[in-house]
């Protein structure tokens, strides 16, 4: 079937959510005409883009995301917004498969008009985002959804691909005390322009408690993300729903401030140019590895690299080599 990216375009700039997920389909794929068309309908939404705050939230799993971005979610609809999920699910290493679960665990944020929600395997990009997750996020822009959260895989040492294609990052923790203070990686706590400690209720109370207060304390010795914003610590009952109303208005403040200081603006910039970096690695990687010379030279050369006859280093070196003619 023939795409017509002027279209789906005008599709996705009037709403059509039909033409919204085929947008995503189409930026997803991996086919070179699909990518063709893919590239020039993000350049024909790219003036529409940009009217988003732009929210990248993280936890280890069972930290209770899903059901903090769907209490989250429904204020901000409440607000009057309209919101977008890009939730990635983890993908198999073994069946390349993923359960792509979570619109089953934010039901009533599913189920309404002015939410959109997008689950996503994360395949084999690092991260906890898709490789197509920037792609995607500008399209539900174009849709007119002004709030896009992203919601990645966990807390792991590139889990801060995340921070470089959203404005603010949310770092969810559950109650835990200074043993958990103890398991969080320094990189991803300085990656964090809020600390929230769900699961703040029953039991668990008095422990949140103790977790919001050790975070407090521990965020004065970490280096901020922002000489304009000091990074805030807050308890949250994401299943009663408490404290999401003040996370938003934090939210708002932090985009306040950081709008103010110009430094949204400078960080979608910066940000723009890592992507551009990034998508000409990776178009140069698939450019090699369908290159014939280079193909010729793969067998032999990992076999030796396998057998330890030559270091991988001297292998790149003679594929690129070989690559560049």
């Amino acid at each position: 079937m023939q795409i017509n990216p002027q279209e789906l375009a005008e599709g996705i700039r009037s709403g059509d959510r039909r033409a919204l997920a085929k947008g995503i389909t189409l930026v997803e794929s991996t086919r070179a005409d699909h990518r063709e068309a893919a590239a020039r309908l993000l350049e024909l939404i790219m003036p529409y883009t940009g009217i988003s705050i732009r929210l990248g939230i993280s936890g280890v799993p069972g930290v209770g995301k899903s059901t903090f971005i769907e209490s989250f979610g429904n204020h901000v609809i409440s607000q009057g917004h309209r919101l977008a999920v890009l939730a990635v699910d983890p993908t198999s290493a073994l069946s390349g498969g993923s359960i792509l679960g979570d619109k089953t665990r934010m039901e009533t944020l599913a189920r309404h008009p002015d939410a959109y929600i997008r689950p996503s395997p994360a395949g084999q990009t690092l991260g906890g985002v898709t490789r197509r997750t920037r792609e995607t996020l500008l399209l539900c822009e174009a849709a007119g959804f002004d709030v896009i959260i992203v919601e990645t895989v966990g807390v792991g040492q590139s889990e801060t691909a995340v921070a470089q294609m959203t404005d603010m990052f949310l770092l969810l923790l559950l109650p835990g005390g200074g043993d958990e203070l103890q398991g969080i990686k320094r990189g991803i706590m300085e990656l964090a322009d809020l600390i929230l400690v769900n699961k703040a209720d029953g039991d668990q109370q008095a422990a949140a408690n103790r977790t919001v207060a050790d975070y407090r304390m521990a965020v004065h010795f970490l280096h901020p993300r922002s000489r304009h914003w000091q990074v805030q610590v807050e308890p949250l009952s994401a299943l009663q729903g408490e404290g999401v109303q003040k996370i938003w208005q934090t939210v708002e403040e932090y985009r306040q401030v950081l709008g103010d200081a110009g430094e949204i603006e400078s960080r979608r910039a910066a940000q723009a140019r890592a992507w551009m970096w990034s998508e000409t690695a990776d178009s140069l990687l698939g450019e090699l590895k369908e290159n014939e010379v280079v193909k010729a030279l793969v067998d032999q050369l990992e076999a030796d690299v396998t057998a330890g006859r030559i270091p991988a280093t001297v292998a790149a070196k003679q594929l690129v080599e070989a690559f560049l003619g």
